[in-house]
């Protein structure tokens, strides 16, 4: 068994000596260290260690940030050293797929990427028929179909902020983790949290 380590930085300019030091305790045997944006899912030392890893070892990162760009590309990637029997460990947001409590964690993340998709899905079916009902009434009156401009709300669905809020009042995942499985930005995500304590007396 190989404990593997993946560093990523986003530019040339920015160091990796913080992830490597946080690292560095956990006796790694081999280290994949690139500085690229996680936005190139074809990254030449991911793309490396994918070959290099073999069934028992296992994949050390600092955050799951540095290994994905989303939730969704973060389960892709699992689920692919999941079939060549390589285990995952992201030290900030406390995940170990070795364990039990890391597979119940991916199973939660899993959950709530389909839980968005098909909300989106739903969101957008339900967005579709509207705007032909509202076009059918006013050709039905003569009047021109509406020319729909402007940036929408975001919209998040309850239950699946409350887990996620859960999960991160808990502890279980970092306020980061939680805003990607619900999909907000920073500044979103806390004006969420205050009006959810806000009306639910937190």
């Amino acid at each position: 068994m190989a404990r593997l380590a993946y560093v990523r930085v986003s530019t040339q300019e920015q160091d990796v000596q913080r992830q490597v030091e946080l690292l560095n305790s956990y006796d790694i045997d081999k280290w994949f260290i690139e500085k690229i944006s996680g936005k190139n899912a074809s990254r030449p030392q991911l793309q490396a260690m994918l070959e290099y890893m073999r069934d028992g070892d296992v994949v050390y990162v600092v955050s799951y940030s540095r290994f994905s760009r989303s939730t969704a590309d973060l389960l892709s990637l699992v689920e692919t050293l999941h079939r060549k029997g390589v285990g995952f460990v992201s030290l900030h947001e406390n995940i170990d797929t070795t364990t039990p409590a890391g597979k119940m964690m991916m199973t939660v993340f899993a959950g709530l990427a389909q839980y968005e998709r098909d909300n989106i899905k739903l969101q957008q079916r339900e967005g579709i028929e509207a705007k032909k009902r509202i076009d059918a009434e006013r050709k039905a009156r003569g009047e021109k179909a509406l020319t729909y401009t402007g940036r929408q709300p975001i919209r998040v669905d309850m239950q699946q902020f409350e887990a996620a809020y859960t999960a991160w009042k808990d502890g279980k995942i970092t306020a980061k983790a939680a805003m990607q499985a619900v999909g907000l930005k920073p500044n979103t995500w806390y004006r969420r949290v205050k009006d959810y304590e806000s009306t639910a007396g937190k």
